[in-house]
């Protein structure tokens, strides 16, 4: 945001308008393919400056292998890796999922933990990743403040913030709490199709007349 016209703070009436029009048009649902907890948080710890397209095509065919923390022990960070190779940072990646399986198996009886800090304390899994799972998989108003979500709501003038924790705390105190499930995924999708990076599609934009964007042209 250095140098850039910084947008007019959007309204109460504004950020309840631009979540009413969002929920109408967006299913708020993660693009990652997933079908249990471990499934999801693996996924998770995959995107990271990783595109949910190439997670996918990824962890389809490991996912029907293995489907229980013991089964990514038993493969084995070596072979865990292979099968991952196609994505960025893959050998970090590959370690970091033999590592929290290990600690799912032996300190949470398997099961992915439902809370921030017991979450945190699992190989590659930091805060954002965290949110992302308790929000997807547990049902909780969490924020993962993602670079769509960051560029997105700082652009538009809901927030005003330098960093996406910074991001996070002041959405947490500016979204309306009939949208605060699924905002993440609004958010997200938003600004993965129509708020683009580059070149946001104003004129296709639903949430227009909501949005304080300083440079926006139909």
């Amino acid at each position: 945001m250095a140098g850039a016209r910084l947008p007019k703070a959007m309204t109460k009436a504004q950020i309840e308008s631009f979540f009413e029009v969002l929920s109408d048009r967006i299913t708020p649902e993660t693009e990652l393919n997933w079908k249990t907890p471990l499934d999801l948080t693996i996924a998770v710890v995959l995107s990271a400056q990783c595109t949910d397209k190439a997670v996918n095509k990824a962890t389809a065919p490991m996912f029907k292998a293995c489907r229980t923390p013991d089964d990514y022990i038993n493969l084995g960070e070596e072979a865990v890796r292979e099968r991952i190779k196609s994505i960025g940072l893959f050998r970090n990646k590959a370690k970091a999922i033999v590592g929290l399986c290990l600690a799912i198996r032996d300190q949470f009886s398997g099961e992915v933990p439902d809370n921030r800090e017991d979450l945190q304390s699992l190989p590659g899994v930091g805060r954002k990743t965290a949110n992302v799972i308790l929000n997807v998989v547990f049902g909780q108003p969490t924020l993962a403040v993602d670079t769509h979500i960051f560029r997105v709501t700082n652009r538009i003038g809901m927030v005003r913030a330098k960093n996406p924790e910074a991001t996070e705390l002041a959405l947490l105190k500016k979204i309306p709490e009939p949208y605060m499930r699924d905002a993440h995924n609004y958010l997200i999708l938003h600004g993965r199709y129509t708020c683009k990076a580059r070149k946001p599609l104003c004129g296709d934009c639903s949430v227009y007349d909501a949005c304080n964007y300083r440079d926006k042209s139909s």
